[in-house]
């Protein structure tokens, strides 16, 4: 599936959100990339030690993708059933997809310390460009109430210009019970 970012170009480059966060994942964690579209993620951190489950209902443009630790998993990923059990993944990433349903589903899966990291459009970018469907656009603040539970190190939303004018709302957030100590946490570039 094309990148609303730049529906032509298969060869976008990782999210800066993501590439940011990511030394946040425990070495050699086991991450779903929900909705891999071209799997930039997926390879991306397939690339730097992870074990990735790319996921999405058409894997064409990542299966022959031979990254070691990366497994392609082509599903319907709203039909209903959620394959991961609860605290099974280091990490979730998300970048532009939205499917409400999801929210308490990812969080469950979780392990302890595990590390969200979501990217997607916000009410807003209708005026801007597609997605403009509401369904599609989270409203102020939301990522922060659907993921309320979890210990937040980074929320935004407002209006970006690269790699396209959008309105955004980006959240890395924690599994953890208390604040965790980033600067631990930083250390653990993989």
């Amino acid at each position: 599936m094309p990148s609303f970012d730049r529906p032509a170009d298969a060869e976008i480059a990782p999210s800066a959100w993501v590439i940011r966060f990511a030394p946040l994942i425990a070495p050699g964690g086991t991450v779903l990339d929900l909705a891999c579209g071209h799997g930039r993620h997926a390879r991306y951190l397939a690339a730097r030690g992870y074990q990735v489950i790319a996921a999405d209902i058409d894997t064409s443009a990542i299966a022959g993708c031979h990254e070691p630790g990366l497994i392609v998993m082509q599903r319907d990923l709203e039909d209903g059933n959620w394959p991961w059990a609860a605290g099974s993944l280091d990490a979730v990433v998300v970048t532009n997809y939205l499917h409400r349903p999801h929210f308490p589903r990812i969080a469950a899966s979780l392990r302890d310390d595990g590390i969200l990291i979501v990217e997607t459009f916000g009410a807003g970018n209708e005026k801007l460009g597609r997605p403009r469907n509401p369904d599609f656009l989270l409203q102020p603040g939301e990522l922060l109430q659907a993921f309320a539970d979890l210990q937040v190190v980074a929320y935004e939303h407002g209006i970006e210009e690269q790699p396209r004018l959008a309105v955004r709302q980006r959240l890395c957030a924690i599994r953890a019970a208390a604040p965790v100590n980033l600067c631990q946490r930083e250390r653990r570039i993989p």
